[in-house]
């Protein structure tokens, strides 16, 4: 950095950029409070552990952060062999997306869907009234199926309870409360959970919870996680909100702006700076009034209005200044169209004022504003009126 720049305010701003930098180095992480089973929470509601477990499992597991209408894209080939993970999702489901679901599993996929919302994906799906409470709630097995091998009983949080028909197995519950439902939509099925938290990490470890999770994955070796209703978004924009990279460029644009100004400052023009008047004109006239108030000289303005007009109409009429008020006033009434009586006698008025030492202020007034109002008919221009010749 050239040495020009090196000045107090460069050091101040360094040090501004340096302390910004600690900081935003020192900022812990924020508490994990995510209320949904999102593979990207640790908290007691996430489901970190159980997509964790997965992966150690070798279970070829992924999230999705996509529509659901590019599924049979991606899994037109493996769709009887692919199982998706809706677990308590927070956005809504659009008309594509509903449609997208249901051929989805019609081609023979399989949803593990997890929580009240089932009835706006799928709308022929019935269930109850929101349950009150958020208790842990103990569930047994209703009849031997592949989800339920090995997990006679199971905890859960239940949000709501199924009401099935015909064509819906209930597999864990009772009358009225059934907790873990399987519903077959032409080749594929749908396993329902009353709530996630079979799933999440504060309740995987509980009960027969891992064997259910296990055997409602089925086994299928290809697995999606959606996290596209939880409000992920698979962009280059959604990837960077989640990393420093915004705090980052925040630094640098910092650091810049403060070069920048430092720069700017040294090398603009040096104007030197405006010197404001101590009085304007109008403190001035107020400050002389009070001076004259206090004193109690009010004939100094009447004389000072009195030698100003003087000055001006021996000016104007090109006379000596020395030249008496009456010569004055008779040469302004030739040549100038003045009232010559009127303007001698004021001459004369204030003259005769001017000369005594307490004169009173509202006499002072007067003659000053009969002076004024001469001084501005002799600003006045003239006009000269045509003579007519005689024939």
């Amino acid at each position: 950095m050239p040495s020009r720049l090196i000045t107090p305010r460069t050091l101040i701003w360094i040090g501004v950029v340096v302390i910004l930098v600690a900081f935003g180095a020192s900022v812990p992480p924020a508490e994990d409070t995510t209320s949904y089973p999102s593979i990207y929470s640790s908290g007691s509601s996430g489901a970190r552990a159980a997509w964790l477990l997965l992966h150690d499992m070798r279970v070829n597991v992924q999230a999705w952060e996509d529509k659901p209408e590019n599924l049979p894209a991606i899994a037109q080939e493996t769709a009887p062999q692919t199982t998706l993970i809706i677990a308590e999702p927070v956005e809504t489901a659009s008309k594509a997306d509903i449609a997208a679901l249901r051929k989805f599993v019609t081609d023979g996929g399989r949803i593990l869907f997890c929580g009240a919302a089932i009835k706006r994906f799928f709308p022929d799906a019935e269930v109850s009234q929101a349950v009150i409470g958020i208790e842990w709630r103990e569930f047994a097995a209703t009849l031997p199926s592949a989800v339920t091998r090995d997990a006679d009983r199971i905890v859960m949080r239940p949000e709501v309870y199924w009401k099935p028909t015909a064509a819906q197995i209930t597999l864990y519950g009772k009358a009225d409360e059934e907790a873990v439902v399987s519903w077959h939509i032409g080749k594929g099925e749908v396993i329902w959970w009353a709530g996630a938290t079979p799933l999440t990490n504060a309740g995987i470890s509980r009960a027969d919870n891992l064997n259910l999770f296990l055997n409602s994955l089925g086994a299928r070796p290809f697995i999606y996680w959606d996290e596209y209703f939880h409000g992920q978004r698979a962009s280059l924009a959604s990837y960077v909100e989640n990393t420093p990279v915004i705090w980052a460029c925040a630094q640098v644009l910092i650091a810049a702006c403060a070069i920048l100004f430092t720069f700017s400052r040294r090398s603009g023009p040096v104007v030197p700076p405006r010197t404001p008047s101590r009085l304007s004109p109008l403190e001035f006239v107020d400050t002389m009034g009070d001076l004259y108030r206090h004193a109690g000289a009010s004939s100094i303005p009447v004389d000072v209005s009195r030698r100003h007009l003087r000055l001006e109409l021996a000016r104007r009429l090109g006379l000596p200044s020395q030249t008496s008020d009456p010569d004055l006033a008779g040469a302004a009434a030739e040549r100038l169209g003045f009232d010559g009586a009127a303007l001698n006698e004021a001459l004369h008025q204030a003259a005769a004022a001017s000369a005594i030492q307490k004169l009173p202020t509202a006499q002072a007034l007067g003659l000053v504003q009969g002076l004024e109002r001469f001084a501005e008919q002799l600003k006045m221009p003239r006009i000269h009126l045509p003579v007519k010749e005689k024939n």
